[in-house]
């Protein structure tokens, strides 16, 4: 049987390189699926949506899953059980672009359950598979009968020496001082996400605007490609939403007026959420119990719209917000460090009804947050936790594990707050952050209160980064709109866009970025970033009174670290046959040490809380690594005498012969030394035999050469014969 003829059609990048975009060949009793190609890396992506949605449903249950193959890379995974478990970090965070992506594109009122797979099958480490999973997932959707408002794309942009590249490579990044990802239609930016080394405001629209270009001819070769597939001509019809118009229009009527006093009424967010429900209750309370069954799930789906209307008008209209501030105003701040007498670092961080309590752990490399993909393994020296628990926000739910939205805010903290670290930081560093409060971006509360705890903990940050979240409220009709600063749960969840913007006095650090409606205009963007220039800076301001650099040095219970680096060729010495003599060393110093090997050179690394014990363990490494320097004087210890010399040890295990000719310029007939004296020596080499030489002569003054005699001088090499050991020494 012939394989089935696949459809296919190419994308150009600027650069030159191309992707390709296959169907009909793979995964063929999928409602889609492509498999999307660039160099050697290969992803996998299906799409299935029910038919009808499930009863009770009036969300979209849409699921993003993406998984990395580890045959992609021709690796076996390193668990227990040898095969692929549950997602890594990095496969949910992808997993959550993608789905920010998606999820505004699909109808409103479209409520069937939507899966969408993504695989990847094939990786080339030129080419990061991560920035073609949105590309993937679109193209599956777009060759289906699925309603859907897209196509869209992903891309990902870095700037490498003042220049853009798109789709960069692992190794590219690593030199890269801007490195977002950009999620778009042909007509609008829906997300954004990266992390930046203190960039302008300027310099990240230039870098969207990249972006986007690009992602326009991805969503053309979509829209060719979809011309081309039978099945995407025609969308299928459903009907998941029934409504009755006299209903609404009652609640409208009746509600609108009073809903809006209560927005317009500056409260605590329990209290109006209080106000809100009496107001919906008071509606439905004229009708008795049976024509209530019958009312009550229309009267609260079209109250919500009520809510969201009147929040969005009397903001527009009148410049008002819930809490009665204006939009640019940011809600009062206070913190405090050194809270947790326990940890190596902490604050709280309070802005508003949000609250962060972040504390600081100081580690040593064996620490460290081992990373293990297909695409990278490595030894994470810096992360950051995320804990989101259900009493923050007053509710009593069930604990399911880390949530990927956990995961999401953690990581956009910890990009947020990494560049500031500085590469001479000998310590592995984790941040947690439990939100204790929650009311409108507690990823940028952590963000501060980060911050804080590094300070107070003693890490030598470059500089202090503050975060806040932007929203927006638009009207199409009027065109009108207003940029909110520092927002509110509810503005978040009933306004236009979640802009979170973190960075330090110099610059960005770190964005995410996410927009609900279509066609958001570049000029509301910038006016967006340059409100919240002032508002990270007014945040800031208010965090630097708490604490405004960092701490000298660490706590007293902290540990102290110390950096050693011996040649490669000590390290078998000081770890010693089966690592007695590591293992021994830290039992005698009460520390801890780690070896590893970079190059030509071992890196030892010391921790330990009592510095006098870590300047014993240093000692006695360097007793064992201790390598003489010509020409270098040390002080010695006598360990036997001979009639010809004494045997000076100058360090444990490194001895060398102190000739008696070399003990005074004058002429020496015995040892004038004991064992255990001590004796300042210079070494000046090896002789033939690599035996060490040393002298105390070449130390004291010189006298004054005698008229008509040679100087017997051993540095000058003159009548060296009375200076010399003989052979049988």
């Amino acid at each position: 049987m012939n394989a089935p003829e696949a459809i296919i059609e190419k994308v150009l990048l600027k650069d030159g390189r191309e992707i390709t975009i296959e169907t009909g060949r793979l995964a063929k009793q999928a409602n889609g699926s492509v498999v999307v190609r660039m160099g050697g890396t290969m992803l996998l992506a299906t799409v299935v949506a029910n038919k009808e949605a499930n009863p009770g449903v009036d969300f979209l249950p849409l699921t993003v899953d993406y998984r990395e193959k580890f045959y992609a890379a021709g690796k076996i995974p390193g668990n227990f059980f040898r095969r692929e478990t549950r997602p890594s970090d990095e496969e949910v965070l992808t997993m959550r672009l993608v789905d920010r992506v998606l999820r505004p594109l699909f109808p409103a009122d479209f409520h069937a359950e939507v899966q969408v797979m993504i695989s990847v099958i094939s990786y080339d480490p030129e080419v990061m598979p991560e920035a073609l999973a949105g590309l993937a997932a679109s193209s599956a959707i777009a060759v289906t009968d699925i309603p859907f408002n897209g196509p869209m794309s992903e891309v990902r942009v870095a700037r490498i020496n003042g220049e853009y590249v798109t789709n960069p490579s692992m190794a590219d990044l690593a030199n890269a001082d801007l490195d977002i990802m950009v999620g778009a239609t042909k007509d609008s930016i829906v997300m954004v996400e990266g992390e930046m080394k203190e960039v302008s405001e300027a310099e990240m629209l230039e870098a969207i605007k990249f972006a986007h270009e690009e992602i326009k001819t991805q969503v053309e070769a979509q829209e060719r490609l979809a011309g081309r597939v039978a099945s995407s001509q025609t969308k299928r019809e459903y009907q998941h939403e029934t409504h009755n118009e006299e209903i609404r229009h009652l609640v409208w009527e009746k509600t609108y007026d009073k809903v809006y006093e209560v927005a317009k009424t500056p409260t605590g967010k329990e209290a109006r959420h209080e106000r809100f429900a009496q107001v919906l209750e008071e509606f439905l309370s004229q009708y008795s119990e049976e024509e209530r069954l019958e009312i009550e799930p229309f009267a609260k789906v079209y109250y919500h719209d009520v809510e969201k209307e009147a929040m969005r008008q009397m903001i527009l209209n009148e410049g008002i917000r819930l809490d009665g501030r204006d939009s640019k105003t940011i809600r009062p701040i206070w913190s405090e460090v050194d809270y947790l007498p326990g940890a190596h670092g902490s604050a709280v961080f309070t802005r508003g009804e949000t609250q962060s309590l972040t504390a600081v752990t100081l580690g040593s490399v064996k620490d460290s947050n081992m990373v293990d993909s297909v695409a990278i393994n490595y030894d994470q020296k810096f992360f950051l936790h995320y804990n989101f628990p259900p009493f923050s926000t007053g509710e009593a739910r069930p604990l399911r594990g880390t949530s990927r939205r956990e995961v999401g805010h953690g990581n956009l903290a910890q990009r947020a707050l990494q560049n500031i670290i500085p590469a001479e930081n000998p310590y592995t560093i984790r941040i947690v952050s439990d939100i204790l409060e929650s009311n409108g971006s507690s990823s940028m509360a952590t963000v501060c209160a980060g911050t804080l705890a590094l300070m107070d903990a003693g890490v030598q940050i470059t500089k202090p980064v503050s975060g806040i979240a932007m929203g927006l409220i638009t009207d199409p009709k009027t065109g009108k709109f207003t940029v909110l600063s520092d927002i509110l749960g509810d503005e978040d969840h009933l306004g236009d866009m979640d802009f979170k913007v973190t960075g330090t006095k110099d610059g960005i650090t770190a964005c995410q970025m996410d927009i609900k409606i279509q066609g958001l205009s570049m000029d509301i963007m910038e006016t967006a970033l340059n409100q919240a220039r002032e508002g990270r800076l007014h945040i800031l301001g208010e965090m630097l009174k708490t604490i405004d650099a960092p701490r000298e040095d660490v706590k007293p219970h902290a540990p102290k670290m110390e950096i050693l680096e011996i040649p490669k060729d000590f390290i078998g010495a000081v770890i010693g046959p089966g690592g007695k003599i590591i293992q021994q060393l830290q039992k005698d110093t009460q520390t801890v040490i780690a070896v590893e090997e970079i190059g030509e050179i071992g890196r030892i690394e010391i921790a330990g809380t009592d510095r006098a014990k870590i300047n014993d363990a240093i000692a006695r490494i360097n007793e064992i690594t201790f390598v003489p320097v010509v020409g270098e004087v040390y002080n010695g210890k006598v360990v036997k005498v001979m009639d010809f010399g004494a045997f000076v040890a100058i360090a444990k295990g490194t001895e060398g012969l102190l000739h008696i000719s070399e003990i005074d310029w004058k002429r020496t007939d015995k040892v004038p030394y004991q064992e255990g004296d001590e004796v300042e020596v210079k070494f000046l080499g090896y002789d033939d035999r690599k035996k060490m030489k040393l002298s105390r002569k070449v130390l004291l003054p010189r006298p004054p050469k005698p008229e008509g005699k040679p100087r017997r001088d051993s540095e000058s090499g003159e009548n060296k014969s009375q200076d010399t050991p003989s052979e049988g020494i």
